[in-house]
């Protein structure tokens, strides 16, 4: 009987404690933002590092690029990531005391997915800046601005000048790649959804004019021009070409780099760096071997004016 009692009297002595215990913890939790968690002793949350200080700190930035020249490649002889945005991203990388760039290929379509999930964290593959686009990424100002341009057959048969020409051609059919403006362009100018056929990348959307499932192919002029130098047979390019009319006002796209939403540290370190490095001979060094020259500088078009549209 007494070691019963004794037992008995432990165990009740053990649940008071507990008692005060859970007590003491849902005092503390209820008045950590009035300072009492900070007096009894207890330690606050240590702040999430942001990408800019966790690519700082492993030295390497992630990048997801969609393989189109020349705005994002692999280079399969030097197995280099190249082409204008890479290029840009090294010296601002460097700018950053970053040392590595990591290419990550994805599908231009699944960029912005990938981006927001993780997977890398920024995207540098000539991406224009579009409103629609600005709700779900970050972008820098952009690097670039360019008009859209058509690949044909030889001849140009169904005499395919713009967009409003294939709109206009009760059977004229238009290649674009998945996520690419291109679709959106179409669609603005009344081009029939049925008339428009998505291809995965540039090279399949032109070997699609070859083989004649689609007669024309749009995509930037410099996309065009990076595809056409390449000795392609049977296709040529649109000239004369009318880039597409929205709202009364004919098109230009801008490319930028994109970044997640609560990525603003990072996007406003490049806008910095970018400022002071777009139109200097070293930028216009590294961006002349992609086709890119004065004409295609930005000028004071910036992320904000093309957000809103």
């Amino acid at each position: 009987m007494p070691v019963f009692r004794l037992h008995r009297s432990l165990i009740g002595a053990a649940c008071l404690a507990g008692a005060s215990m859970l007590a003491a913890c849902s005092d503390g939790g209820t008045n950590t933002s009035s300072g009492a968690g900070a007096a009894s002793g207890s330690t606050p949350p240590v702040a999430e590092a942001s990408t800019l200080e966790r690519a700082k700190s492993a030295g390497t930035l992630r990048v997801g690029y969609a393989n189109e020249a020349p705005f994002a490649f692999m280079d399969s002889a030097s197995g280099r990531l190249t082409g204008e945005a890479p290029e840009i991203l090294r010296h601002v990388t460097d700018e950053l005391g970053i040392a590595n760039i990591e290419g990550v290929l994805t599908e231009f379509g699944s960029l912005i997915p990938g981006l927001q999930a993780g997977r890398f964290d920024v995207i540098a593959a000539g991406m224009y800046i579009t409103p629609e686009r600005c709700q779900q990424a970050l972008f820098s100002n952009p690097t670039y601005g360019i008009g859209s341009a058509f690949i044909v057959a030889e001849g140009n048969p169904k005499a395919l000048h713009s967009f409003s020409d294939v709109s206009g051609h009760d059977d004229a059919s238009l290649g674009v790649v998945v996520g690419a403006i291109e679709a959106d362009y179409a669609r603005q100018t009344g081009v029939p959804a049925e008339r428009v056929v998505v291809f995965p990348d540039a090279a399949s959307a032109l070997a699609g004019v070859q083989a004649g499932r689609v007669d024309a192919y749009a995509a930037t002029a410099l996309t065009v021009s990076d595809l056409l130098r390449k000795g392609t047979n049977g296709v040529e390019r649109a000239e004369p070409f009318t880039d597409p009319e929205i709202d009364g006002k004919s098109v230009r796209g801008h490319g930028a780099f994109a970044f997640r939403t609560d990525d603003t540290e990072l996007r406003d370190a490049f806008n910095g760096i970018l400022a002071d490095y777009l139109g200097t001979p070293e930028h216009a060094q590294a961006v002349e071997p992609f086709g890119f020259t004065a004409a295609e500088l930005p000028g004071d078009v910036t992320a904000a004016l093309l957000c809103e549209g």
